[in-house]
C-alpha cells in the first residue's frame, strides 16, 4: 500500500490563508508550487484537486474548500469516487503538541481534540490514515487554543514552519512507494 491521496487541512477564504491552523493547506500549496502541479476546484468534492504521478503511481492532492471541522466531508466523497482507502492517505495538519518546526508522521489514533481530524474520523468510519503532524507550539492554555491556531505564528515559526514543510516533502517520495518506515526514520531523525 502506498499514499495514494494527500489532503492538507486548513480553513478558506483570505482571512485564514495565513493562520496556524491552515498550515497543512500550506503544505499542499508548496507541494503544488514545488512540481508545478495544477489545482482546480472540484465542486462535488469541495476542494481543491490537483494529481501527478510517481514512478507510474498516480496520486491526488485535496485542499478542501469547507471549514475545517466539515473536512470529512470533502475527503470521504473524494475517496468514495476514487475508490481510496484510509491506508492510502496522508492527511496534512497543525500540531499543538509540537513547537514549530517539528514534522511527525503516524498512522491511525485519535482526533487530538483536532476538529478536521474528528470529522474525517467520522465521515471515514476508520483512524487508520497516515498523519504528518505540523509542529505550530501551544499557547500555554486551554483556554486559548481556539484564538491561537486561527492567528499568524511569529515570523520566526513560520520560518521553522515552512523548513519543517520542505524537509517532510523530501520523504514524500518514499511514502509514495510505500516505505513508510524509511520515511518515518528519515523525517524523525532530524
Amino acid at each position: 500500500m502506498s499514499i495514494r491521496l494527500i489532503v492538507g487541512l486548513g480553513n478558506p477564504g483570505a482571512q485564514y490563508a495565513a493562520t496556524r491552523h491552515n498550515v497543512g493547506a500550506w503544505f499542499i500549496d508548496f507541494l503544488s508550487q514545488q512540481e508545478n502541479i495544477s489545482m482546480r476546484v472540484e465542486k462535488q468534492f469541495h476542494a481543491h484537486v490537483g494529481e501527478f504521478s510517481h514512478n507510474g503511481l498516480k496520486c491526488f492532492l485535496l485542499k478542501p474548500t469547507t471549514y475545517m471541522n466539515e473536512s470529512g466531508m470533502s475527503v470521504s466523497a473524494f475517496a468514495k469516487f476514487y475508490k481510496i482507502n484510509p491506508e492510502a492517505m496522508l492527511v496534512v495538519h497543525d500540531e499543538l503538541d509540537f513547537d514549530a518546526g517539528i514534522a511527525r508522521l503516524k498512522q491511525g489514533g485519535g482526533h487530538g481534540g483536532h476538529n478536521g481530524l474528528r470529522d474525517i474520523i467520522s465521515h471515514l468510519n476508520s483512524s487508520d490514515f497516515y498523519r504528518l503532524r505540523l509542529g505550530i507550539g501551544h499557547p500555554g492554555h486551554r483556554d486559548d487554543v481556539s484564538n491561537y491556531v486561527l492567528s499568524n505564528p511569529s515570523r520566526d515559526d513560520r520560518v521553522e514552519i515552512i523548513r519543517a514543510i520542505d524537509e517532510s516533502a523530501r520523504v514524500l517520495p518514499q511514502l509514495l512507494l510505500g516505505e513508510f518506515q524509511k520515511a518515518f526514520h528519515t523525517l524523525h531523525s532530524d
